[in-house]
């Protein structure tokens, strides 16, 4: 009886000294986090992309500063908090990584090809232009609408997405990402289910990851968690990788934006 009563003593301990011990390493992340933006590296690449989106540019030497993403010709402020969205020109749905090349191959006259060379890669002309939108949009809560018929089937699309099992792995974007409290090493991982966690995660993207010393889009991140779960990787803009992030940022509604922010 003293050995039963002794380990189940012990049981009930185990518990609260984990908990502890993830306190404290949250804790120590965010007093972390808490330093870096302060200085936040990020920054840099807010001003790059400035640069690039006021500079004249491309076969037709003219500047980003007429682009439309959603808002109205040259219109900045707020856009990034309402994207993806439906745009008639081009009959799709599209977010800050695919509008800003859209605008780049119509304004500027680049190839598509061109215009999304290396949008992945650290330092990139796409990574700077997506942190300097976001950034106009600090402030602003997201309003991802979807009243568009085409953005609500596209929703609809990227839910059932983030619910479906599927690949080597039988993971799904909910594997990780539809509880509380679940982590990855010492990454808390959002609950994207629940409004507020969704929030807190959504409206920091654009964000400098200090494991990669590089600034990540949302889409970036979307396309790495992918191939994670051992997918094969889905091409730039792809109509998937929409799908899940207009899901994600409807998820979000109402958060207020203040992009670029720091991840691990």
């Amino acid at each position: 009886m003293a050995v039963a009563a002794a380990l189940s003593g012990l049981a009930l301990a185990l518990p609260s000294s984990v908990t502890g011990q993830e306190r404290s390493a949250s804790e120590e992340i965010a007093r972390y986090r808490q330093m870096l933006e302060d200085d936040n590296p990020a920054e840099l690449t807010e001003l790059k992309g400035a640069e690039l989106w006021q500079t004249a540019r491309g076969p037709r030497n003219v500047s980003l500063e007429r682009c439309d993403l959603g808002q109205g010709p040259g219109v900045v402020e707020g856009a990034y908090a309402a994207l993806p969205r439906y745009f008639a020109d081009t009959d799709r749905i599209e977010d800050a990584e695919s509008r800003i090349v859209t605008c780049m191959v119509e304004l500027q006259g680049f190839s598509r090809q061109e215009a999304q060379e290396g949008w992945y890669r650290a330092g990139s002309d796409v990574e700077a232009l997506v942190t300097f939108v976001a950034g106009q949009s600090r402030g602003r809560r997201i309003e991802a609408a979807a009243t568009h018929p085409r953005e609500a089937e596209l929703l609809a699309i990227g839910e059932e997405l983030f619910f479906r099992r599927s690949g080597p792995l039988d993971f799904a974007c909910a594997t990780c990402h539809a509880q509380d409290d679940r982590r990855i090493r010492l990454q808390e991982l959002p609950n994207f289910t629940d409004a507020a966690s969704a929030r807190v995660s959504m409206t920091v993207w654009p964000a400098y990851r200090v494991s990669q010393s590089a600034v990540w889009t949302m889409e970036r991140r979307l396309v790495d968690c992918i191939r994670q779960m051992r997918h094969p990787e889905p091409e730039f803009a792809s109509e998937a990788v929409i799908a899940l992030e207009l899901y994600l940022q409807h998820q979000a509604n109402g958060g207020v934006m203040q992009a670029p922010g720091i991840k691990r």
